[in-house]
């Protein structure tokens, strides 16, 4: 059994025997195990935009999710389990974990036998690139699987509301490619094939707590 946190009631961790499901309702900060874990921490509060972005009149706060991410990040130091978050989360700095390298494969995160790596999950089904971080624990390193690294050559694609929105996002869309015209939805959703990868990874945890 594998504990999925933070995640949709309807996404691709739904619906499964092997998975108990931790959707917002149930406040996965709470998770006391004794499964490991796959987390989703919400990451609105420490990525790109973490201040709510040029429109917001209201400017945010830093890493004021909650106390999610460090939640999420002591079950998987706990019961094993791997972690994800965007590209670029000043999670892993706030936290003390080593920025994985953009392309490449897993390196030692941390003093405490963490793992970390950059994987595009374009690769696993994802419209767009989404270039993504993943922390790691209770995985001896000989067992990480080999990932397809490097980056995601996304076909072309329609975009919601059609070409003319996806050309008219300019400069911009060529930049962060097809992901600036998809729903928030299709952005964030975790494909399918992702899902299973990462409850695959943390079937490898070895469950020890701290």
């Amino acid at each position: 059994m594998i504990a999925a946190l933070y995640v949709l009631p309807d996404g691709p961790y739904a619906g499964r025997e092997d998975v108990d499901l931790w959707p917002e309702d149930r406040d996965a900060r709470l998770y006391a195990g004794p499964w490991p874990v796959v987390a989703h921490p919400p990451c609105e509060r420490w990525g790109r935009y973490w201040n709510g972005g040029p429109s917001s009149r209201v400017r945010k706060e830093l890493g004021a999710d909650g106390g999610c991410f460090e939640a999420a990040l002591q079950a998987v130091r706990t019961w094993g389990g791997v972690l994800e978050h965007p590209e670029g989360s000043h999670a892993w700095r706030r936290h003390g974990l080593v920025l994985p390298p953009r392309r490449g494969g897993w390196i030692a995160a941390d003093i405490l036998g963490g793992w970390t790596c950059c994987v595009e999950q374009g690769h696993y089904g994802h419209a767009a690139r989404k270039a993504t971080w993943l922390y790691a624990w209770g995985i001896p390193g000989t067992t990480l699987p080999e990932l397809a690294w490097g980056p995601f050559d996304s076909p072309s694609a329609s975009c919601d509301g059609g070409k003319a929105k996806f050309l008219a996002s300019g400069r911009r869309a060529s930049r962060t490619g097809i992901v600036q015209c998809l729903s928030k939805r299709k952005r964030t959703l975790t494909p399918p094939g992702f899902a299973d990868l990462l409850l695959g990874i943390a079937r490898l945890a070895e469950r020890k707590a701290s």
